[in-house]
């Protein structure tokens, strides 16, 4: 019974992830906008793209969502993101110690691991339920073409894609840069490195 408290109580890679989200939801959720905005220019919503266009929209949306995980991974430091993963690259020793160090972090807290990951996959569904609540059973999508916000050709797609590169794929790119430091010890003050 107290192994189960301890582990709701240490919830610390997913509380991490939620505080973050809050604390930084404008970069967040400016980055979100331009991969959003990328994505539903490239599914067509305002009409045809040329496939040089495509690809240099691709470009622009796994930029964002990069910068997105660096600066995440950074703690808001992009170059300290950067450097982390130019040391888990290129560094022997510190991969090591980083397997080390992880592998003592899951075999002893598995059960947080486990409790964050499950509570966050059921916040990933709500929201996605939520999304497709909005493309399919509101006149959102209507109401977008009659206004001639959006070209007639293009598809409930749209409105999808745009809503999930605004909450649930920066909320899991958050999610993952977390997990690599809660797994290392830098979550949580735990290590300032």
């Amino acid at each position: 019974m107290k192994e189960n408290i301890k582990t709701i109580q240490n919830l610390a890679w997913l509380c991490e992830t939620l505080l973050f989200f809050r604390s930084h939801y404008l970069i967040v959720l400016g980055l979100g906008l331009v991969a959003a905005m990328g994505r539903i220019v490239q599914l067509g919503a305002f009409g045809p793209v040329s496939s040089s266009a495509h690809i240099a929209l691709e470009v622009v949306v796994e930029c964002a969502r990069i910068l997105l995980f660096v600066y995440a991974l950074g703690l808001t430091h992009l170059r300290k993101g950067l450097s982390r993963i130019k040391l888990m690259l290129t560094s022997g020793k510190a991969w090591k110690e980083h397997w080390q160090k992880a592998s003592v972090r899951l075999r002893a807290e598995w059960r947080s691991l486990l409790a964050s990951f499950v509570i966050y996959l059921l916040i990933a569904w709500v929201i996605n339920l939520l999304i497709d609540y909005a493309a399919y059973q509101t006149c959102l999508y209507y109401k977008l073409k009659v206004h001639n916000i959006i070209d007639e050709k293009s598809s409930e797609w749209v409105i999808i894609l745009f809503f999930k590169n605004l909450s649930v794929i920066p909320l899991t790119l958050i999610f993952n840069a977390l997990f690599l430091l809660w797994v290392t010890g830098r979550v949580s003050g735990r290590d300032n490195a």
